[in-house]
């Protein structure tokens, strides 16, 4: 049986080693913190969104982000100061400009999948992740946003995505709460929302029943890899007299978020990741008033970036923005604060007396798509890089991922057979 390590424990690394488990392989997940999905995973907009595929690999995009770089409480929001990490990827992403249309459809092709995949592991684990299978409504104000939709949903309707235009007053039968004045919308029945957190634990707990090793609260020093194998030195956290151990394995697989960059070179691969903050504020729905004005239905507002998701009776969340700050991961209140007044805007019986922020580091690569496979030696392999659809895409990458393992071990074990 072959031993595997998977560097990181959020909802990629969990996947992966769940998908690789399945597949007979002996796994061990390397996680710094104390459970799985306390990053990036821990408090996300809960979407899974095949209607969010649309790539930001597009001229009016990097228009309206050029416009917004004085506003501190932009949708988006570039920090000036340069780097050679941000000005590389800032290259790249434009560069990649001229694939947002055929990078669109392949990311709605790739959520499409991901869903049967996950729905199935949800029911086969029996996890319980405040499942809401809805749909997702993107409203719009304007004629200009609803338009430019329309033309996105062609794009998607070639990954095969059904997404309906609804009138304001189709809209209001939707989600009868949502207050104000819209253009229009786009509704997807077929997408569904849901607490990754909940999701990634509970999937922790079942691939651990299946025999892999969760080494939480484990802080990798340094790896390396060869032809035939690959190593891992790791130190357990707060211990500060704990000598690091050094572990062989026969392939490493690198989930490391934001942190996959740094691996990946001392690898000999280039991952060009950029830290993309994102915010989210949990609405705790404590009186009965704010629980009948709160929405059942997943939203998406395309003006301010953001979206919505309820989480069981009791929790409402929104979030969204982007922020390239480095590897700042300081939650701003000038960036909260739009968030609360778009509660008290379009949901105005909600109480927001008690809200819980958050922030979290998206791994994002310039052309939008992850990256899943295989690195330069036969026994690296990587599955990183989601961006802002992470949750969406990961069971589908998870699976991928295992695939291009079996491929490589098949490969090397045709080149090792003697012969006739």
């Amino acid at each position: 049986m072959q031993r595997i390590a998977v560097i990181g424990g959020g909802i990629t690394g969990i996947t992966s080693a769940y998908a690789l488990a399945k597949r007979g392989y002996e796994v061990t997940v390397f996680e710094k913190h104390r459970y799985a999905a306390m990053e990036t995973s821990f408090a996300n907009g809960g979407q899974l969104s095949a209607s969010n595929a649309e790539v930001w690999n597009h001229w009016p995009t990097v228009i309206k982000g050029l416009r917004w770089m004085l506003r501190n409480d932009a949708p988006l929001l570039v920090n000036p100061r340069p780097s050679w990490h941000k000005l590389s990827w800032f290259g790249e992403f434009i560069a990649a400009i001229p694939k947002y249309a055929a990078n669109t459809t392949e990311t709605a092709r790739l959520a499409i999948a991901a869903r049967e995949h996950l729905f199935q592991w949800a029911k086969d684990e029996q996890i319980d992740f405040d499942l809401k299978q809805k749909g997702i409504l993107h409203i719009y104000r304007d004629k200009a946003g609803y338009d430019h939709a329309a033309k996105v949903s062609q794009l998607l309707s070639q990954g095969g995505l059904e997404r309906q235009p609804v009138t304001p007053e189709e809209m209001r039968a939707i989600e009868p709460t949502l207050a104000g004045n819209y253009y229009g919308g786009f509704f997807t029945e077929s997408d569904a929302t849901g607490d990754i957190h909940k999701f990634t634990h509970g999937l922790a707990q079942a691939a651990e029943r299946r025999g892999v090793t969760l080494k939480y609260g484990h802080s990798v020093q340094d790896i390396g890899a060869d032809e035939q194998h690959a190593w891992i030195t790791a130190s357990l956290e707060g211990e500060a007299d704990g000598e690091p151990v050094r572990e062989t394995f026969d392939s490493v697989v690198v989930c490391a978020g934001v942190g996959s960059r740094a691996l990946a070179a001392k690898l000999g691969d280039r991952v060009n990741i950029y830290p993309v903050k994102g915010y989210s504020i949990t609405v705790q729905l404590d009186d009965a008033a704010s629980q009948q004005a709160a929405p059942t239905v997943s939203l998406l507002d395309d003006e301010t970036k953001l979206v919505t998701s309820r989480l069981g009776d009791e929790r409402f969340r929104i979030a969204g923005t982007a922020e390239f700050n480095g590897f700042n991961r300081d939650i701003r209140d000038n960036r909260i604060r739009p968030l609360i007044r778009w509660v008290e805007e379009c949901f105005p019986g909600v109480s927001t007396r008690r809200v819980i922020p958050w922030a979290g580091l998206r791994p994002m690569l310039p052309n939008m798509l992850p990256k899943v496979g295989p690195g330069k030696l036969p026994t690296v392999f990587y599955n990183t890089g989601h961006g802002h659809l992470g949750w969406t895409l990961s069971a589908i990458t998870a699976d991928m991922l295992a695939d291009a393992v079996e491929a490589k071990n098949a490969q090397s074990d045709r080149s090792t057979q003697p012969l006739a």
